[in-house]
């Protein structure tokens, strides 16, 4: 089945904007390209500077627990961020460790939380959702169907941002739901070939809106609801290395 991909994405800080892209090559074992290598750890997080491993994705500020967050927008160019709140803007050099601590403080003082997170990284890993399963799923890329998100819509009498799903590969052109009964086989991106690993189950922060930052749809509840499980999208591994680009050919085989 022919689909094409209209949306390339990466999240370089977990929880905070999307970078879209014209292109990107993805290698085998190597996940997307910058994609979830920073996180702001919550100050229990239990991570370790001195030996970084992969969390939960409740030990990061996130979507999750803070619906704010998607109001804060974030660029980050090499190893310089920007953030904007309102009318509040800040740069930060992330290689300069008091940097890092201002980026934290910025973000306490926009979210008002409690207590100030860490910016952290932790090379080779990912803060991917399922970083913590297995090496494979942690260097997974992440596609959407546009195709179920319509279907869903539909089932539900409202409009659904594809953007509450933050995946790396949106696809137009499936039928809705196919992709789900694809885990075990393989897909075309492009140039490259991934094989799907898991089907991407769904938490409270799809229920937060993209573009106002507030949570307006009980997403998990209305999935389990008219779909009967709590399924959006899937993980899949790179198993031949290649070019993808938007408007390139998305095959289920």
């Amino acid at each position: 089945m022919n689909g094409r991909i209209v949306a390339l994405s990466y999240f370089p800080i977990k929880g905070l904007s999307a970078h879209p892209l014209d292109s990107v090559r993805l290698e085998v074992g190597a996940g997307f390209p910058g994609d979830r290598q920073w996180g702001f750890a919550r100050p229990d997080s239990g991570f370790d500077p001195a030996d970084p491993k992969p969390l939960p994705k409740d030990k990061f500020v996130v979507l999750l627990k803070e619906a704010e967050l998607a109001g804060v927008q974030a660029e980050l160019q090499s190893d310089t961020l920007r953030m904007l709140y309102g009318g509040t803007q800040a740069g930060f050099d992330l290689r300069d460790a008091s940097d890092r601590l201002r980026a934290a403080d910025f973000l306490r003082d926009c979210l008002r939380l409690t207590e100030k997170p860490m910016l952290v990284r932790s090379d080779p890993h990912r803060f991917t959702d399922v970083s913590v399963v297995s090496q494979d799923l942690m260097t997974a890329v992440s596609i959407l169907s546009r195709s179920s998100v319509a279907d869903f819509a539909a089932r539900i009498d409202r409009p659904v941002e594809t953007g509450r799903f933050r995946m790396n590969v949106e696809i137009e052109g499936w039928t809705p739901w196919r992709e789900l009964d694809h885990v075990g086989r393989d897909i075309e991106l492009g140039e490259a070939r991934l094989k799907v690993l898991l089907r991407t189950k769904r938490c409270a922060a799809t229920e937060v809106n993209p573009a106002t930052a507030t949570r307006d749809i009980p997403l998990p509840r209305l999935l389990r609801q008219v779909m009967g499980h709590l399924d959006m999208g899937v993980y899949a591994q790179v198993t031949q290395a290649g070019k993808v680009r938007l408007g390139d050919k998305a095959r289920l085989l």
